[in-house]
């Protein structure tokens, strides 16, 4: 039986899209440990965490083991290895202790590509950071080509010791939508655009405002949702001009209701490693345009019209194809649909396995 201890750092931390695909890894693992017991018989996997570890997760075959007195990373770094001995770590967070790395997923290379919009502190130790990993880890996972390859380019990672495990979307179809949001961002159902991401700069938010305010007076007004972390990134100053409501942070039931009652998704960001919002705006049916930039042309295919994120009038133009034309919404909606069904948190949970299935005892 091969024994794996999965790194519950992430458990401690604001659910981000990075947290996000740990949680929902975790979540499918233990969905197919209980549907298999053939697999429970070749796998025990225990998810470990700092003591002081305010987030729980239900599971059925995955027990979840607080250990040692630190938190952060001095507790990833130096007592998440002694607790593991010589068990293999499963790491799905960016991070992973450097005396045991095991399995380590970096999402992106984007402390090398956008430094600017993390603090100095943050940059720097993450640097350090992937390089040794890159060295030390048995396999590195990440979750898209485009990814990878920047990986290999910016961080020294060999392009053979990196698999690609994309994320999923049903998450946001598991909870009813929740219009009580409506009460709180005063814009009607269908009458809106809506924008997803932090204000960190390359998430390019000051862009869509741009760009909507170039549809004229009869636009429909911009919401945007998500919240920011300050000690990570530098947050994006931003001049608003005409109709713009800031949700701030929502519950998923809240984005999906979001999701579900806007006139279009924007998503022009200048560089994402995945990018999980278009896919999460696909499946709950809005139609959606994305940057033709980094991972976002892998990830949303034919799906999702493609704009020059460096060009407000791309961008409204885009959003005038969808605003103005109902069979083009109509279009991109059922494209958007058939995307999002090819990304699964369950599949996502295969190919972890399935890498966990070719690292040797050491």
């Amino acid at each position: 039986m091969k024994q794996v201890c999965i790194n519950g750092r992430f458990l401690t931390q604001a659910i981000t899209g990075v947290q996000r695909y740990a949680w929902e890894i975790v979540r499918a693992l233990d969905r197919r440990l209980t549907a298999d017991p053939q697999l429970r018989g070749r796998y025990s996997f225990t998810l470990v965490t700092p003591r002081r570890c305010p987030q729980n997760l239900v599971l059925q075959h995955i027990p979840v083991v607080p250990c040692g007195k630190l938190s952060g990373h001095a507790w990833e770094q130096l007592e998440l290895p002694a607790y593991a001995g010589g068990r293999l770590t499963l790491n799905l967070c960016n991070t992973a202790p450097i005396r045991a790395p095991g399995l380590v997923t970096i999402y992106d290379a984007s402390v090398y590509v956008i430094p600017q919009a993390y603090s100095a502190a943050f940059r720097l130790w993450y640097r350090v950071l992937f390089r040794v990993l890159g060295q030390r880890a048995r396999t590195i996972l990440t979750v898209s080509e485009f990814s990878r390859g920047e990986l290999a380019r910016r961080a020294r990672i060999p392009m053979e010791k990196t698999r690609v495990i994309p994320g999923g979307t049903e998450h946001i179809l598991r909870t009813p939508a929740d219009c009580s949001i409506f009460a709180r961002v005063p814009v009607e159902p269908g009458r809106y655009i809506l924008a997803v991401g932090s204000r960190s700069p390359h998430k390019n938010l000051g862009a869509v405002v741009r760009a909507v305010s170039l549809l004229g007076s009869s636009g429909p007004p911009l919401v945007a949702a998500g919240g920011s972390n300050s000690r990570v990134f530098q947050q994006a100053s931003m001049a608003v001009d005409g109709s713009f409501y800031s949700a701030g942070y929502v519950t998923d039931p809240e984005l999906r209701a979001l999701y579900q009652h806007a006139a279009c998704f924007v998503f022009p960001s200048l560089y994402e490693g995945f990018g999980l919002p278009p896919l999460e705006a696909m499946s709950c049916g809005c139609p959606t345009v994305v940057s033709r930039a980094a991972s976002l042309p892998e990830v949303c295919g034919d799906a999702a019209l493609y704009c020059d994120p460096l060009d407000p009038e791309s961008i409204a133009q885009q959003m005038r194809r969808l605003l103005e034309d109902p069979s083009q919404r109509a279009e991109y909606r059922e494209r958007g649909l058939e995307r999002a069904r090819g990304f699964t948190w369950d599949r996502s949970a295969g190919a972890v396995l399935s890498a966990l299935e070719d690292v040797e005892p050491s």
